[in-house]
């Protein structure tokens, strides 16, 4: 099984074919990804690239646009005070699938 190291959205993820993953909200109507491999792991080799793999790309199409992922709460609190405040945030995601590394 070929896996792949990509960088999306400013972050790194090892991606396999077939498999679906969740990353920042990507823009309005990007259907399909084109991305270059960071590094490519096939069996026991292994190549890194400088900064990327030459010849080596990886083709991913969105499945889904906007997920929200969970509420995370966040309070700010002062002791003896009588200070508190709370807020709330709910990440948004892509969903993705990774059709082919090449």
């Amino acid at each position: 099984m070929v896996k792949a190291v990509v960088k999306i959205g400013g972050k790194q993820f090892i991606v396999a074919e077939k498999e679906t993953l969740l990353v920042d909200l990507l823009q309005e109507g990007t259907k399909e990804l084109t991305l270059d491999a960071l590094l490519v792991i096939d069996g026991e080799k292994t190549q890194v690239g400088k900064p990327t793999v030459k010849g080596i790309k990886v083709t991913a199409t969105v499945i889904e646009d906007l997920v929200k992922g969970d509420k995370i709460r966040v309070i700010r609190y002062k002791a003896k005070k009588r200070v508190h405040k709370e807020n709330g945030h709910r990440q948004k995601y892509s969903k993705i699938e990774i059709t082919s590394i090449k």
